[in-house]
């Protein structure tokens, strides 16, 4: 589903570029990237994200037992593309319930996953990565690095940088976090086929964590 073009940071609605600024303009941010789309959980959606992508699409590959995918979100312009996108995946939580989990792909500064956490700020801040990573997962042979950030009660969250861009694991509620002990490995959606063979994920229903965290703002 298109939506009007909205602040990533805080889902107010954005001023398009004009005469003054090339840039969209939030009343509260100043410049952002304005987040694009909340998309329904289907291949077709898969493809127009993945068309427009400037950044990866991240999903834990293997899947945990039991999750699919729930929903796609993107931050950018037609000019731009996706310079952020949001994976979000929904299955049984490690600890009884449902669990959600929104993997975040964005460039510097853009500040849509720290909405998710709901944290304040664009990025996770300097220092966060000064102790011992609190774990890694695997993309072409390559370990990335993520550190656990305190989001508060509500969300377990780890950041960590790949291909020069912020890579974010925002787990609800918190306790679902526990899952990135299981989360291994890394793939990117924007490239379905191993050789010749598809390896599209499952699909769910539209997550309901993901529409309410991005839910515009007044």
């Amino acid at each position: 589903m298109k939506s009007e073009p909205s602040c990533p940071r805080c889902g107010r609605a954005v001023h398009p570029p004009g005469l003054w600024s090339s840039a969209w303009q939030c009343d509260a941010h100043g410049p952002v990237v304005p987040l694009r789309h909340l998309l329904e959980p289907t291949l077709a959606s898969l493809e127009l994200l993945s068309d427009s992508a400037q950044v990866p699409m991240w999903i834990p590959w293997p899947l945990p037992s039991g999750w699919v995918v729930t929903g796609f979100a993107d931050a950018g312009d037609e000019r731009s593309g996706a310079l952020a996108t949001v994976v979000a995946l929904s299955g049984p939580a490690p600890l009884g319930g449902v669990g959600d989990l929104a993997i975040v792909a964005e460039e510097p500064g853009i500040g849509l996953a720290c909405r998710l956490a709901g944290m304040a700020g664009a990025d996770p801040g300097d220092g966060f990565d000064s102790g011992a990573p609190d774990g890694k997962v695997r993309h072409d042979g390559h370990d990335i690095a993520l550190w656990s950030i305190d989001a508060g009660a509500q969300y377990a969250v780890y950041v960590g940088e790949a291909m020069a861009n912020w890579l974010w694991f925002v787990f609800s509620p918190a306790d679902t976090g526990v899952l990135m002990c299981e989360i291994t490995a890394v793939r990117d959606l924007s490239d379905r086929h191993d050789g010749d063979v598809a390896m599209e994920p499952p699909f769910g229903a539209l997550s309901p964590f993901l529409t309410e965290a991005l839910r515009p703002r007044q």
